[in-house]
């Protein structure tokens, strides 16, 4: 029986080895295809007009939001589908969210939508809701968090996360940063969160 010189496709199918690396390569340049223009497109790169980087407390509030994994959650992406807009506003476009680090975009919702949610609601609403969300929303299954109230943001924190979101494109000016452990100084976790959270869309309303 003559030998059988297998082909370079069965070669592929047969050698895991080989398979392994060349789905690795055939990801690899389609993810480099897809992700390296979005690096040198103006839309993705550049503030929207009015974007302004979060100030000390916001930013304080924001540590909060991520620590707490508020973004399990609710997300940070109204998508451009009718049904979305329609309940939550404009859809999210990149230039909204070239000063967060790392952006909160998510696929999950649990919760509503929190991207539009500045200025929609009081600042008193929001504290009754974080100190026990049934107050307000009866039917929420979001649990309580009544220590916001009670822990305090250290100053000492905010002038060197401040700096650091600077040299990624943050434009904080000096005064600003040296100023931040005072605007943050004797302010609870939950004035944090809620300055956050009110600031959250503005940029486009």
């Amino acid at each position: 029986m003559a030998n059988h010189k297998p082909a370079g496709h069965e070669k592929i199918e047969t050698s895991n080895f080989l398979m392994i690396v060349l789905i690795l390569i055939t990801i690899s340049v389609g993810g480099l295809v897809e992700i390296v223009p979005l690096f040198f497109q103006r839309s993705t790169t550049q503030p929207i007009e009015g974007l302004k980087p979060y100030s000390a407390l916001q930013l304080a509030g924001r540590d909060v939001y991520v620590r707490e994994g508020c973004y399990n959650c609710h997300s940070q992406m109204v998508r451009p589908f009718r049904a979305e807009t329609l309940r939550y506003g404009p859809y999210s476009v990149a230039g909204e969210f070239v000063y967060d680090r790392p952006f909160q975009w998510g696929s999950k919702r649990t919760g509503p939508d929190l991207h539009r949610v500045g200025g929609r609601y009081s600042d008193e609403w929001h504290r009754v809701h974080l100190n026990n969300p049934r107050d307000v929303v009866p039917e929420s299954n979001m649990p309580a968090y009544p220590w916001l109230s009670k822990a305090t943001v250290n100053p000492a924190d905010i002038a060197p996360r401040m700096t650091a979101l600077r040299t990624l494109g943050a434009p904080y000016t000096d005064a600003e940063i040296a100023a931040g452990a005072e605007d943050v100084k004797g302010k609870t976790e939950l004035e944090a969160l809620i300055a956050y959270l009110q600031v959250l869309g503005t940029a486009r309303k």
